[in-house]
């Protein structure tokens, strides 16, 4: 059920046969971001539970989910990139059906990551599908 996004990535990650790489490219893609206005880098738009600084400011468009974010750390802010790849462009009566352990799963991340970034994630993921909900 992932996105087009989502699985550009899954064939990028397919295709790259080191681990080393992967790390790169997930780093690259954090590079990639037009980095987020400081006036949306506030308590509101702050992660907890994340070894990093961490900022997603969601919105809800016609019913879609998009949303944009900043770390602190290049890996963090891959991932967030990875996480948008997922997320962004979905119907909000969709998010709470992705399987974003299983989809981080499918490029390795669950293997690669230490415990405070999988937190991380988890606490991301967690944030993206509270906004869903409310929504």
């Amino acid at each position: 059920m992932a996105t087009d996004a989502f699985e550009e990535i899954a064939d990028t990650f397919d295709f790259l046969d080191d681990w080393e790489d992967r790390y790169r490219h997930v780093i690259d893609l954090g590079k990639a971001m037009p980095p987020l206005d400081d006036a949306l880098k506030v308590p509101a738009t702050k992660v907890d539970g994340c070894a990093s600084q961490v900022w997603l400011h969601p919105s809800i468009e016609d019913g879609v989910v998009r949303f944009e974010g900043d770390s602190d750390a290049m890996i963090v802010k891959g991932l967030i990139a990875v996480l948008m790849a997922l997320y962004n462009g979905v119907p909000v009566r969709e998010v709470g059906q992705i399987d974003a352990a299983a989809e981080l799963g499918r490029l390795g991340l669950n293997d690669h990551l230490s415990a405070q970034r999988s937190n991380g994630v988890r606490a991301m993921v967690e944030r993206i599908r509270t906004v869903a909900a409310a929504a």
